[in-house]
């Protein structure tokens, strides 16, 4: 009935046994038998680390339980997840000891991102967070400062962030930790990246094809990821796909994937020995296939370990409350006893589960952890929170001169195969620290000078496998994306270059992945690392044969939508301009950097000195086609992006031959964040006497642009302009011809004409005077030239030539 509570039951008993024909599948392991001590140590790790991270969620005050918990005890807002906090601690204990007896390198890569409570508390334990947050120190005080503060406006949130030591990987949007930990380990072979995927988040598109991912790893140059599937059977509300899976069933998919997998949590009881077992042989299954492919014999298509953990869903918690289950139910995921504060019987339970680890015996008067809990922290920077690949990786690339791959001024040059020739250049000079992730787009978008001097890093491949390669191509943007996260936060450097119309795939990656890095620059003890580099080219200007789906430049302003200490938007115009940029944007530190360019042939407009002065100043006059250089203009033509920066110019002759009294001034912006008011605060922004030395804002305006509208008017909002007009990307668009997409979309030669006449006819009496017969000659320019393409099928032959001024 509607309004009615129906209690879930318990989950369906898993099959005892494996079917005949998935033995071979499945690895079958003797449990290890721990040392007394290290067995102890983790197991009170695990107790210490599940109290703290419950008491985070409820306490106030009283963090230790010296006395009966009263409702004052328990904080007015319960927020946090606790149901994936003990198979977390379970981990993170676990690899403390395998990370001292096998000396490893290893970072751990959380995929539910709201496990918080729990890294926290292991991070307090093992004294990474008193070793970069001093008020967290390893007693009472800083304990209650770490519990108390939790979910608080002064404390850390639910979920994993920058500020969390050795974190890689934010929380909160699911599906790329797979991913990111792939990026992590390429170049860096001696690190292993344990990462666990919850299974909620195993139910997302980019996790199912991360899977895949290690048929882009070479072992002979990259390290491992040791990924472990959290199989806990629930997500907020619902049982969960992986859940529902057999062990057969989970063996076969994981099998095709390429992996071994093996299982753990059948025997909870002995669910210490049994992950002591699962790791051990998976440290064993990494270092013989790299060992292989480090001595010149590789293994073809390796198998990789995968741990299957099977915990119940809030493992250790309260087992119900008022007839309702909790452990192994939905209703453990985020807070099992949410009126702790108001009713009895949850306060009660709250006080005998907290109880129940007995922390009298996990911390010592002082509030610190007990020895055999300090006994397994790594020692030398070992420790999970103070890898030095978070903290202390970045170095710059050995830069390589760009200057001499310049085309020379008034020829023609693809920017891109331009760009190619330097990255090919940059990857001889920088062989284990820069790489290209890209969607399969490579060689379409004009970039196929790179494999000059490297290749594919593709294993699956019988003609690529074992031979290294710095460019990781794959059709799956999210991987590009996760890739290329991983690669940057471990200290290197990495390009993401794209079809325009499809970066937008990894909109709210990008995003997210701001939001980390604005917490990382606010965090003291985080280093610098490189920028993240975009290169958005097959733009919606030259997508006219892929027709309307491939023309899309939103990507532009998820951009320039963030923060201004974070993003930088550049539309270089030539060739010239863009190795200038691209060199810039490979030595910045800490941004979003997004370059928009063609990838066709273009007029090159200025020689190498010009380019580069160009570029620092972010725009400028374009005087070659300007009347008088630009002096005392009747209007201001604005071209933004390199083909509509080339109808901007074509306007400009077309003007000076029709109407040679009209006066104009030709700007291109190539860094359009220096059209930003003062007010927004942008680095950038010109200040508004260079705004109004550049702009001439007592004469008409007319900008070009390459994006939306809105964009450039928000960017422009507060700028003075006498009168100000505004070509954009309209949403028009087929399968049609090059101009035939500038004239749908008015942004042609002809429409900046049509609003330059207009323009300059408010200040100058001759063009007013002839202002009709201009513009109506403009008009039928339009119409002859739409009635050509649709019927000919191609443009006007010489559409493309540049004209000489």
């Amino acid at each position: 009935m509607p309004g009615e509570v129906i209690d879930r039951p318990n989950p369906p008993a898993l099959p005892s046994h494996i079917p005949d024909y998935v033995d071979g599948l499945i690895v079958k392991l003797e449990k290890t038998k721990l040392k007394d001590d290290v067995d102890v140590a983790v197991k009170k790790w695990q107790r210490a680390a599940n109290y703290i991270a419950a008491a985070m969620i409820f306490l106030k005050d009283n963090v230790l339980i010296e006395r009966d918990l009263t409702p004052e005890d328990i904080k007015p807002r319960l927020l946090g997840h606790w149901g994936t906090c003990p198979g977390l601690n379970l981990v993170y204990s676990h690899l403390n000891r395998l990370i001292i007896e096998h000396d490893l390198n290893m970072l751990y890569v959380v995929g539910p991102g709201h496990g918080a409570p729990a890294i926290l508390a292991s991070l307090w334990l093992e004294g990474s967070m008193e070793k970069f947050y001093s008020k967290y120190s390893r007693n009472t005080e800083g304990l209650t400062a770490l519990i108390t503060k939790f979910s608080t406006p002064t404390g850390f949130p639910s979920h994993i962030n920058a500020e969390l030591p050795g974190c890689i990987h934010e929380g909160g949007e699911l599906g790329y930790a797979l991913s990111v930990s792939f990026g992590a380990i390429m170049d860096n072979p001696d690190l292993i990246v344990t990462c666990i995927v919850g299974d909620g988040e195993a139910e997302s598109g980019p996790t199912a094809t991360a899977w895949h991912s290690y048929k882009f790893i070479d072992p002979a140059e990259s390290g491992a990821v040791l990924p472990i599937v959290h199989v806990n059977g629930f997500k907020i509300s619902e049982r969960t796909i992986y859940g529902c899976m057999d062990d057969r069933e989970l063996a076969a998919l994981f099998t095709g994937y390429g992996y071994k997998p093996v299982f753990v949590g059948k025997d909870m009881d002995a669910v210490d020995a049994e992950l002591a077992a699962a790791m051990d042989w998976a440290v064993g299954e990494i270092k013989n296939n790299q060992k292989a492919a480090r001595g010149g014999n590789p293994i073809t298509k390796p198998q990789w370990p995968v741990i299957i953990l099977r915990t119940p869903k809030g493992w250790t918690g309260p087992k119900e409350i008022h007839g309702h289950i909790l452990e192994g139910s939905f209703e453990s995921h985020q807070v099992p006893l949410p009126k702790a504060k108001t009713d009895k019987e949850e306060l009660a339970a709250l006080q005998s589960w907290l109880t129940a680890y007995k922390p009298e015996e996990l911390f010592t008067e002082a509030g610190e952890p007990v020895d055999e809990i300090k006994s397994i922290v790594p020692k030398d920077k070992k420790a999970l929170g103070q890898n030095v690949h978070v903290n202390e990786s970045y170095k710059p690339l050995t830069d390589v001169d760009w200057r001499p791959l310049c085309a020379e001024k008034g020829k023609e040059e693809s920017p891109m195969k331009a760009v190619g020739s330097l990255l090919d250049k940059l990857m001889v000079a920088n062989p284990k620290s820069l790489r290209l992730f890209s969607p399969d787009e490579l060689c379409s978008n004009k970039l196929d000078a790179v494999f000059d001097h490297t290749g594919r890093n593709f294993q699956w491949d019988q003609y690529s496998q074992n031979q290294g390669g710095r460019v990781i191509e794959t059709l799956s943007e999210h991987q590009c994306q996760g890739f290329l996260q991983g690669y940057t936060l471990t200290g290197r450097v990495g390009i993401f270059p794209s079809y325009e119309s499809f970066l937008g795939i990894v909109h709210t990656m990008m995003v997210q992945y701001s939001k980390f890095n604005k917490m990382a620059r606010e965090s003291e003890w985080r280093k610098d690392i490189s920028s993240i580099n975009y290169i958005e080219t097959s733009t919606w200007t030259r997508q006219e044969h892929n027709g309307f789906s491939h023309q899309n430049p939103s990507f532009i302003g998820a951009v320039l939508n963030l923060k201004p200490t974070a993003a930088r938007v550049y539309f270089p115009p030539d060739a010239n301009t863009f190795l200038s940029t691209i060199s810039h944007c490979l030595r910045s530190k800490n941004y979003v950097n997004l370059m928009v360019g063609t990838k066709s042939p273009s007029p090159i407009l200025f020689t190498p000195e010009e380019a580069d002065a160009h570029c620092q100043a972010g725009g400028g006059i374009i005087k070659q086609a300007s009347t008088e250089d630009g002096l005392n203009p009747d209007v201001v033509l604005v071209g933004i992006g390199a083909e509509i920066n080339f109808e901007v110019i074509v306007a400009a002759k077309i003007l000076q031959e029709r109407c040679p009294e009209l006066r104009i001034r030709v700007i291109n912006v190539t860094d359009i964040m220096i059209l930003s008011a003062t007010d927004n605060t942008h680095p950038h922004a010109l200040s508004d006497d260079a705004y109004a030395a550049l702009f001439c804002p007592e004469v008409p305006v007319h900008f070009n642009y390459h994006g939306y509208g809105q964009e450039i008017k928000g960017l422009l909002f507060g700028r003075p302009h006498k009168r100000i007009t505004f070509g954009y990307y309209i949403e028009e668009g087929s399968t049609t011809t090059p101009f035939d997409m500038m004239l749908v979309n008015k942004v042609s030669r002809f429409h900046v004409a049509i609003n330059a006449i207009k323009g300059a006819a408010l200040k100058n009496e001759k063009v007013r005077l002839r202002q009709h017969e201009l513009v109506t000659a403009l008009e039928r320019d339009i119409k002859k030239t739409q009635d050509y393409v649709r019927g000919h099928g191609t443009d006007v032959e010489g559409t493309y030539d540049m004209p000489k001024f």
